[in-house]
């Protein structure tokens, strides 16, 4: 590696897994990126000569600033005007990874569901699960990437995984049935009809959505079929002259993205189980939305 041309090759070569590692870090697209870039000017700078296997030490460098990220974005959360979810990410598994079970764990650990309960685990711990997890690391690389033993890397890794087995919700992952069920739920809730959404949704369903304030959405979760179905029929009523909605796939399943004058306004995602919507997810704060482009 002796050229400036050789080692932004072997960057981008690399660039989709260390996005991939920020991102489910982080769970912000433009966090990652910032990330991602801050790796690059270290790479760029390093000597490289001494660098042996450079997906490691990208890897390696990727994490160690995404936790130190995630320990400064923590205390915003903290503080963040009703339920945080992470930004959607458009994805297209199915062109880039074929084979059905890399292509689920993929899905699973980019999916709304996983991220949000990877926000109650420690920056160490979610850096162990993601690497082991999501990318199947070796413990040996984890450890060196974190600077542990490789113990202590096992010992984090249990930990992590029984938390997040403990507090994620088990839905089905079935592409066709949520796909199914998404075109069904967006022609009961364009009808406003109540009957027609009480019948696609579990009776304990939860509506959690982000507004971070800066737009009118629930503060609070909303649950109970009855709750959310007349909660769901208020915004079809209120949906502004000219909206578009059309179907994506972000983090790993199918979504409905709702654009008005050419903007995105509002993301909508579904947890399904047993042939019914458990979770409605809504994002509507602008800031998370400005990645996304209407079709």
């Amino acid at each position: 590696m002796d050229t400036a041309t050789d080692a932004a090759a072997l960057f981008e070569e690399h660039r989709p897994v260390l996005i991939g590692v920020a991102y489910r870090m982080l769970g912000r697209v433009a966090d990652a990126e910032d990330v991602v870039q801050e790796a690059w000017l270290r790479w760029s700078a390093e000597d490289r000569e001494e660098v042996r296997t450079p997906r490691a030490y990208l890897v390696r460098i990727t994490t160690r600033l995404a936790i130190d990220r995630l320990r400064h974005v923590q205390s915003r959360r903290e503080a963040y005007v009703g339920p945080w979810l992470p930004e959607p990410l458009a994805t297209d598994l199915d062109a880039s990874v074929p084979d059905t079970a890399e292509r689920a764990v993929l899905a699973e650990s980019v999916s709304l569901a996983v991220l949000v309960v990877l926000e109650s685990l420690s920056p160490l711990e979610r850096a162990v699960f993601v690497l082991r997890e999501a990318f199947g690391f070796p413990y040996g690389e984890i450890a060196a990437a974190l600077d542990r033993s490789d113990a202590a890397v096992r010992q984090l890794a249990g930990r992590a995984r029984k938390h997040v087995d403990a507090r994620k919700p088990r839905f089905d992952v079935d592409p066709a049935e949520r796909q199914e069920l998404t075109e069904r739920f967006l022609a009961a809730a364009a009808g406003g009809d109540l009957g027609d959404l009480l019948a696609l949704l579990a009776p304990e369903v939860r509506l959690v959505g982000d507004g971070g304030g800066k737009v009118r959405l629930s503060l609070r979760v909303v649950e109970s079929a009855d709750k959310v179905a007349r909660f769901l029929a208020g915004i079809a009523k209120k949906a502004a002259p000219g909206t578009e909605i059309r179907f994506a796939e972000l983090n790993g399943g199918p979504a409905l993205v709702s654009s008005v004058d050419g903007v995105v306004d509002a993301v909508f995602q579904l947890d399904v189980a047993d042939g019914l919507i458990q979770t409605v997810y809504i994002m509507r704060n602008p800031d998370k939305l400005s990645a996304l482009l209407p079709e």
